[in-house]
């Protein structure tokens, strides 16, 4: 296991994904969508990588299991959330393919994480 969550892909990734949001999405919407979309895209975002060092810092693998669908979930809504943010014509398409393409890449390493941890545990019993 890794030393530091930071250490984690999954965590890395889903790291990029934030700033990727921060950069790309949340610069350009309207000062009308500060409450609404803006604060779910900064919450979503900021809870993938949360969940993810939580669960590292959880000692039973299935609380860190738990913290990593969390971490799933949280990046899908990322994802939701900008393409509500295309079809309201605040990104480009190439803004949203690029963000499709990162949170399918944290969506795999969060699953490849999830079955190293089911793995581990069988492997201990």
């Amino acid at each position: 296991m890794a030393e530091n969550f930071e250490k984690l892909e999954c965590w890395k990734k889903c790291f990029e994904l934030k700033k990727v949001i921060k950069e790309q999405i949340l610069s350009n919407l309207p000062d009308s969508e500060k409450y609404d979309l803006h604060s779910q895209l900064l919450r979503s975002s900021r809870s993938a990588t949360a969940n993810i060092a939580e669960g590292w810092g959880r000692y039973h693998y299935k609380e860190n299991i738990r913290f990593l669908l969390n971490a799933r979930g949280s990046v899908a809504e990322v994802l939701d959330h900008s393409i509500e943010a295309n079809d309201c014509g605040y990104i480009k398409n190439e803004v949203l393919e690029k963000i499709r393409e990162i949170t399918d890449s944290c969506i795999r390493l969060i699953n490849g994480y999830i079955k190293y941890l089911r793995n581990q545990n069988e492997l201990k019993s």
